[in-house]
């Protein structure tokens, strides 16, 4: 059963509209809905706030400020469980950033309260704010950690003097936009209050995290907040933490004693939800003329916020990558009055691959060497920095599989020298990286007398076949027929987990069940084997032996707990490949073609790992060709704020030979089922790939991405 493409269980439910998602739940009746209004400024604060007319609107049930909101919970993000910290709202006068909410208005629907939020009078004192990155560079510190607790620097030998003495450096700055998530199902959130204890459904990626969040925003025992988050349509790191709209609901619920809804509106997601932080990145490689590595570098500033220390970890990408003896990265952080950073998709390897990728590719076409065959002779044997064996290391097999199924052979290796009619063709690739983590989870699974089996874990699905895999795995580990499963997940009364995010959902939710249904056959078989009965009899000994069923618990611990994560580097590789048409008269980048090769361990179920992996693909082009996200420099406002302006690809710029191929196998110093996570691992040094391409086109480098028409059009050839 593992490794089968098995169609989501989940499925039939989802397209007949059986899948409730958090705005539709009515789980508590006919719930009233709040609105949520945000600052028209970034920096000041309110000096006017009158909601007389909006009290007085028809339907209107409650209007919520700074002056009459509860006490809550102040922010904390000294508190280690970044997704668990209190969240509060309305906290005085001060406004941070655009968009801020300054106000919630109650209404028996939604129109009424949308339309009364529109009649409150607000009025402000702004003051100067700092919304651009490379203006206030020289503002930038060195935070304590990047995230996850990783190290801000790493130093081995001396960078400098390598790159004084190399026979060919590189030496170039990349920059990267900020990026919003933009998940199809928007931050929501149902709350009612049941006595003392707080029910509700948001959209969240996580159960344990949403659940301490509200239970320390709105100061009460964790054990009073019950989460029920069933099915989350998408997140990709925006729904790790409760945001806002959660705790309006919470609020609100409460002092109307009533349920209530709140979700963002589209245009919210871009002022209330965090961003990936804008970067700025120093690449710098030395090598010898022959193309061995002896130095590298990679230094980052990101733009981040004094309301709370968000580090993506972009110039780790280096440190497990490329052999070289002389190595330096360095995150760094400079606060703007702009909304929060936080993860998104892919967090710091897709803007870290897009520019190491793109500098070792300058390097390669510097040294006249094929780009494939200069990374394969920087290939470490060990963790050129932590000085540790790797788990499994597959990338020089996906960069030859890559490039035998792509025709790399047929690259021309001058650019600019492929044209058809006025476009000019080019292939490009790179590899990718991703970090593979471990959380601590739990997990149950029960087979009753009539040998059906019940998986529990408050592991969500956002949408990634988590009900499916979870499913095979169990199926699989106690012999019995898939459509005997059932999976229940999400809800904080199930067995805790860290939830869908960072990669590991699948993995670590994964290993708790098999540990689990390993478990309950040692109950079984340990009290009948005496009877001289056989594995194969599991379900006849349970029907004959245990009246109520019986029940296995399995977890696994996080991975600073696992010895196998001390003494390994963990890692997921791939390698993408590209093909791009560059228009000569527009400067239109168009994609042709794509294949990714991937290794990430033992794969659960190829269909829904091919979906993942086509997914962040996608998302990789969007990050070269397409997205970035523009603030005013003045105003401090998102000026393309919503998906009109928001340019992420549609159907028309992927085309149909897009492909991923998976290296199947069992990676054993990873966790007992060889298996690792791909989520993220599609979008990693897919943009590289990309840009790689292009400049292979036309010849053109673009180091300041996306790459646009008005990037590339000054500099190309003459049409025919």
């Amino acid at each position: 059963m593992i490794g089968r493409a098995v169609s989501r269980v989940d499925g039939p439910l989802k397209v007949t509209g059986g899948a409730r998602y958090a705005y539709e739940r009515q789980d508590f009746g006919r719930a009233a809905v709040g609105f949520i209004l945000g600052a028209s400024v970034a920096k000041g604060r309110i000096v006017r706030l009158d909601t007389a007319a909006a009290e007085r609107a028809p339907g209107v049930l409650h209007v919520m400020t700074h002056w009459n909101a509860p006490a809550q919970g102040p922010r904390d993000g000294s508190l280690p469980d970044q997704f668990g910290r209190p969240w509060p709202v309305l906290q005085g006068e001060r406004v941070s950033w655009f968009g801020q909410p300054v106000a919630l208005v109650v209404a028996e629907t939604f129109e009424q309260a949308r339309s009364a939020a529109a009649l409150i009078d607000a009025a402000y004192e702004t003051e100067a704010g700092a919304f651009d990155l490379a203006s206030h560079a020289h503002l930038a510190y060195a935070p304590r950690t990047a995230a996850v607790g990783l190290a801000t620097d790493s130093v081995l030998g001396d960078l400098d003097a390598a790159m004084a003495s190399a026979d060919v450096t590189i030496d170039q700055n990349y920059t990267t936009p900020a990026h919003f998530a933009q998940p199809m199902e928007p931050q929501s959130c149902l709350a009612h209050w049941v006595g003392d204890d707080l029910h509700v459904r948001p959209s969240a990626q996580g159960v344990a995290g949403a659940r301490m969040a509200l239970a320390r925003t709105i100061r009460i025992p964790r054990e009073r907040v019950h989460v029920d988050t069933a099915f989350v349509g998408g997140g990709f790191g925006s729904k790790l933490r409760v945001h806002e709209e959660a705790v309006f609901a919470a609020l609100a619920a409460r002092v109307i004693a009533r349920a209530v809804k709140v979700a963002q509106t589209r245009r919210q997601v871009f002022t209330i939800t965090g961003r990936r932080p804008e970067t700025i990145q120093r690449v710098r490689l030395a090598a010898s003329r022959d193309g061995r590595l002896t130095g590298v570098g990679h230094d980052v500033n990101m733009q981040g916020t004094s309301r709370e220390e968000f580090v993506e970890q972009t110039a780790t990408v280096l440190r497990s990558l490329y052999a070289a003896p002389n190595r330096l990265t360095r995150h760094r952080v400079t606060d703007l009055d702009v909304g929060l950073g936080e993860a998104v998709r892919g967090p710091g390897e897709l803007p870290g691959l897009l520019a190491v990728e793109s500098a070792m590719d300058e390097l390669a076409h510097e040294l006249g060497l094929d780009p494939i065959e200069l990374r394969i002779l920087n290939e470490p044997e060990r963790d050129p920095e932590r000085n540790v064996p790797f788990s499994e290391r597959r990338l020089v097999e996906c960069m030859r599989e890559g490039a035998a199924r792509f025709g790399w052979s047929a690259r021309a290796a001058r650019p600019g020298s492929r044209r058809e009619g006025d476009e000019l063709i080019g292939i490009g690739m790179a590899a990718a990286i991703r970090m593979h983590f471990q959380g601590a989870t739990r997990a149950a699974v029960h087979m009753g007398r009539d040998g059906r089996v019940v998986v529990r874990s408050d592991m969500t699905d956002i949408g990634t076949g988590t009900y499916t895999i979870l499913a095979q795995v169990a199926a699989d580990a106690l012999g019995v027929p898939l459509a005997r499963v059932t999976v229940e997940l999400a809800r904080s009364d199930l067995p805790p987990s860290p939830g869908s995010g960072g990669s590991w959902g699948a993995s670590n939710s994964s290993n708790a069940v098999h540990r689990a249904c390993e478990s309950l056959k040692e109950k079984v078989f340990g009290s009948s084997n005496a009877s001289g009965f056989g594995r194969a009899d599991l379900t006849s000994v349970v029907s004959r032996r245990f009246l109520d069923g019986v029940e296995g618990e399995g977890s696994i611990v996080g991975m600073a707990d696992d010895p196998n994560y001390r003494n390994f580097s963990q890692h997921t590789y791939g390698a993408s490949f590209a093909e791009v048409a560059v228009n000569t008269v527009t400067g239109e980048v168009r994609l042709r073609r794509m294949l990714g090769v991937f290794a990430a361990g033992r794969i659960i179920n190829s269909k829904t790992t091919r979906s993942q992996l086509l997914g962040g693909m996608i998302w990789g082009v969007s990050s070269a060709l397409h997205e970035a996200a523009h603030v005013d420099p003045r105003y401090g406002n998102v000026v393309n704020g919503d998906l009109a302006e928001y340019v992420v690809p549609v159907h028309a710029d992927i085309p149909a030979a897009l492909e991923a191929v998976l290296l199947d196998g069992i990676d054993d110093k990873a966790n007992p089922l060889g298996m690792k996570g791909v989520g993220e691992l599609g979008v990693c040094g897919t943009g590289a790939a990309v840009a790689n391409a292009v400049f292979n086109a036309t010849g053109v480098r673009v180091r300041d991405f996306p790459i646009t028409m008005d990037k590339l059009l000054a500099a190309l050839p003459p049409a025919f």
